[in-house]
């Protein structure tokens, strides 16, 4: 029996020949990602097993991304942390204000990750990298502090599930509207410790801010990881960003997957999710009696230049809704400075909004837009739980950034083409 991307990722960094579904195996880490919230955990459990020195400080990377510029007391603390443990073992890749963007876009931008490479990150999001082939998932801090000792980590292999792209996507369709569809057909626990593999002919419609928007969200339907085949966009992708030799590994044609799923982009709409989670998928036009009190563009999920670029041709000449606040969030600080370059940012505060450093603020209700009881946001971040932006009476209508951004003009949750005039 063949094996699949995932599994072969797995086999090399264990130094098996073959690995299969169920398996627990010992495997070597190329990264070993923590966050302002996530890092200062690991390193408390770190200090407490008693290690003193740390596995190769160019494979961890620390990013200040949550509550950075500091929120408050708690948050300057936890980030003092991060930044003294940098310091002591001379940490190369560590990320703070100036530097910092949010990790998950920071990461792959960097070229710090690479197709075939295994990654795990103490954030569930870690799971993005499967957009450019690597193997990646989220982990618990104490995982985290492990891996830093070690540069290992156990790992079972899990099955997967085969997505089998086709088609070609409709105008304003972008990755979020498919990974949201595909959570609407098999649910937040379809895909439960599982890998999502995508690859078929369709590939060649999905950018690469579509793979990583896919690939993000794969833990919204319980997946271990999501991945995708290596191909020429993957390749130019990296062109440039990374340096080392790396690897594309191809999933065995015998490969056993325990499902698959024929995924025509054709076929799939505006999507999205009702509260309170992300397999309740609706139409974008089913919207039009949802009034909204505010919209966020950005994330880890939907932060990329190209989101900024949809957001920006549909805000264009327009203003939002009076009474209604949109919150604009680039992702990295390159994201950033492209948008003034381009012009998006003069285009976003003539609109009304505001444009945020990059932050994951708002997206766990953090800082930097918290919602009110009774409160509705359309946002593209990834998650729409119970009280995820703020109180436990507000609610949350996750959407694509041309979704987000025609909502914030109309005032209500709307297809692009309500305002495009199309």
């Amino acid at each position: 029996m063949g094996m699949t991307m995932t599994q072969k990722i797995l086999a090399a960094h264990a130094g098996l020949p073959y690995v299969s579904a169920g398996q627990l195996i010992k495997a070597k880490l190329d990264l070993i990602l923590g966050n302002d919230i996530t890092a200062p955990v690991a390193i408390n459990e770190f200090s407490g097993a008693g290690f003193d020195k740390i596995t190769d400080s160019a494979r961890i990377v620390l990013v200040m991304d949550h509550f950075a510029p500091n929120k408050d007391i708690k948050a300057a603390e936890s980030c003092k942390k991060c930044r003294n443990f940098a310091k002591r073992f001379d940490i190369e890749h560590f990320y703070d204000v100036g530097e910092m963007g949010i990790e998950h876009a920071l990461i792959p931008e960097k070229g710090l990750i690479a197709p075939g490479e295994a990654a795990i990150g103490a954030d569930s999001h870690t799971c993005t990298y499967g957009a450019i082939g690597a193997f990646s998932t989220g982990v618990g801090s104490t995982d985290m502090a492990a891996a830093m000792a070690t540069g290992e980590t156990w790992v079972k292999v899990p099955s997967a599930i085969k997505i089998n792209v086709t088609g070609k996507k409709r105008k304003w369709v972008s990755g979020k509207d498919v990974i949201l569809h595909l959570i609407g057909m098999i649910g937040v626990d379809g895909a439960l410790y599982q890998s999502l593999e995508f690859s078929g002919e369709g590939l060649a419609d999905l950018t690469m801010s579509d793979r990583l928007t896919i690939s993000n969200m794969a833990i919204e339907a319980g997946a271990k990881n999501g991945i995708f085949a290596v191909d020429d966009i993957t390749r130019r992708y990296m062109e440039g960003r990374c340096n080392r030799a790396w690897r594309a590994y191809e999933a065995d044609s015998d490969a056993e997957y325990t499902r698959t799923i024929d995924l025509d982009l054709s076929e799939i709409p505006c999507t999205v999710a009702w509260p309170h989670l992300p397999e309740k998928t609706h139409p974008a036009e089913d919207g039009r009696n949802i009034e909204i009190d505010q919209v966020v563009i950005g994330s880890c999920t939907n932060g990329n230049i190209e989101d900024m670029a949809a957001a920006a041709e549909i805000l264009k000449g327009r203003h939002i809704k009076k009474g209604l606040r949109a919150i604009v969030i680039p992702a990295t600080p390159e994201i950033y400075m492209e948008c003034i370059e381009r012009g998006y940012a003069k285009i976003f505060m003539e609109a009304g909004c505001i444009v945020s450093t990059p932050t994951c603020g708002p997206c766990l209700g953090g800082h930097m837009g918290i919602l009110a009881a009774g409160e509705r946001a359309v946002s593209t971040t990834n998650r729409n739980f119970v009280g995820r932006m703020g109180h436990v009476e507000s609610e949350v209508y996750l959407a694509s950034p041309a979704v987000a951004a025609a909502s914030a003009v109309t005032g209500h949750i709307s297809h692009p083409k309500e305002v495009m005039g199309e």
